[in-house]
């Protein structure tokens, strides 16, 4: 496997980023997750817009987008496969300890990893910690993920693979790494950006190709939806079966099989 850090490929066992780096003490960077398909990314240019405008939410200077693309293209060429997580991360790099930032400029890593496609459908549950929908960090993809791996944990734990989480005024917010959508009375439902939640660039085409409406909605939502969905990069729309216990027979119900059949087909013509 081989990784590009700071201008060039490495294999991965050699591939060093320093301890003093600014993501690794502080947490100070930005991230996007894109999968890749017989070396194709998806929708690049939409991931790297958005890489862009969480480097500014943080203060960091713009990336240099053409070394990410050349770094995607050299990461993808090194290690082909079926499918793959791509990941790019981006930093304040070198600094010192403490949460000023460094003169010695960002650090940027590109690494993919095997995946596999994932199940029609799968099982949530809600936690009781919220998102800050008036963060400095809302809306960012930032690498401070430290409250996403402990509602990871919990979900896994019950048997679920993602956790769902309300923001700081009990309205419904977003999954440690998706985006939910609803169904109530044959409509279909999402939270809007005021929620907190990411600019999920699947939630975004989603939103964009059924015609889905960005409401606020009561985290109880959940207990009384018809239908469940989650989107994100690797799971693309997919049904939920279970939300705490609570099932849902039959999912996908109609309006996600026609969510899911829709993304699948206009992603293919990406």
């Amino acid at each position: 496997m081989k990784l590009w850090v700071d201008g060039g490929l490495h294999d991965a066992e050699a591939a060093r980023v320093s301890v003093l780096d600014h993501g690794l003490t502080v947490g100070d960077g930005v991230f996007e997750t894109l999968k890749a398909v017989d070396g194709r990314p998806f929708a690049l240019d939409l991931h790297l817009d958005r890489l862009t405008r969480s480097a500014r939410g943080l203060g960091l200077p713009d990336p240099d987008l053409d070394e990410v693309r050349r770094a995607c293209a050299a990461v993808l060429e090194a290690n082909p496969m079926p499918l793959g997580r791509l990941r790019i991360t981006y930093t304040g790099g070198l600094s010192p300890l403490g949460s000023d930032r460094g003169d010695a400029g960002p650090t940027l890593v590109v690494a993919l990893g095997e995946t596999r496609h994932r199940p029609d459908t799968t099982a949530v549950i809600t936690v009781p910690w919220t998102r800050n929908e008036r963060s400095a960090l809302a809306g960012l993809k930032t690498t401070s993920y430290a409250e996403n791996v402990v509602a990871l944990a919990r979900a896994h734990e019950q048997g679920a693979s993602e956790a769902l989480f309300a923001n700081t005024i009990g309205q419904l917010c977003e999954g440690t790494g998706s985006n939910v959508f609803v169904v109530l009375d044959g409509q279909l439902h999402t939270p809007p950006l005021a929620s907190g939640c990411l600019a999920g660039i699947t939630r975004a085409l989603t939103v964009e190709w059924t015609g889905a409406q960005e409401t606020d909605l009561p985290l109880d939502v959940l207990q009384r939806a018809d239908e469940i969905f989650l989107t994100s990069t690797l799971r693309d729309v997919q049904a939920v079966h279970r939300v705490d216990g609570r099932e849902l027979p039959g999912a996908p119900g109609p309006v996600t099989a026609k969510a899911m059949r829709i993304f699948a087909e206009r992603a293919a013509q990406m």
